[in-house]
């Protein structure tokens, strides 16, 4: 869970299972927008994987997900600083799962919520 976009992002996993995933990350002038904050796509990317990698844990060798819908609100303009992500599970069915996604500055300010809706599609 270190390559591809998460490396590039620099999110860090401190925690990870079918219950619960937490994943922290410092904010970084690259990935700001052009008004010098952080970049709305950055909140939804972190949204989908802390979804994605709940998900996928909690299905286990059932098989894998993906993101069907990622609705996310940014709250807070952050220019830099460390940010943490907490994600819960709504709900996990038989074909698909909803988790929601809380992200709070180091002052425990929450700065954006999203949610993202998962598919199963498991080995039959």
């Amino acid at each position: 869970m270190t390559g591809g976009l998460v490396g590039l992002l620099g999110l860090t996993f401190d925690e990870a299972s079918g219950d619960r995933v937490v994943i922290r990350w410092k904010v970084r002038p690259e990935l700001h927008q052009p008004a010098g904050i952080l970049h709305g796509g950055v909140y939804c990317t972190v949204v989908e994987t802390v979804g994605s990698v709940g998900g996928t844990l909690w299905l286990g060798d059932r098989g894998s997900v993906v993101g069907v819908s990622n609705q996310t609100d940014f709250l807070r303009a952050v220019r830099e600083g460390e940010l943490v992500a907490v994600g819960t599970p709504v709900h996990r069915g038989r074909s698909q799962q909803l988790w929601q996604v809380e992200i709070t500055d180091v002052e425990g300010r929450l700065v954006s919520r999203g949610q993202v809706r998962l598919q199963n599609l498991t080995r039959d």
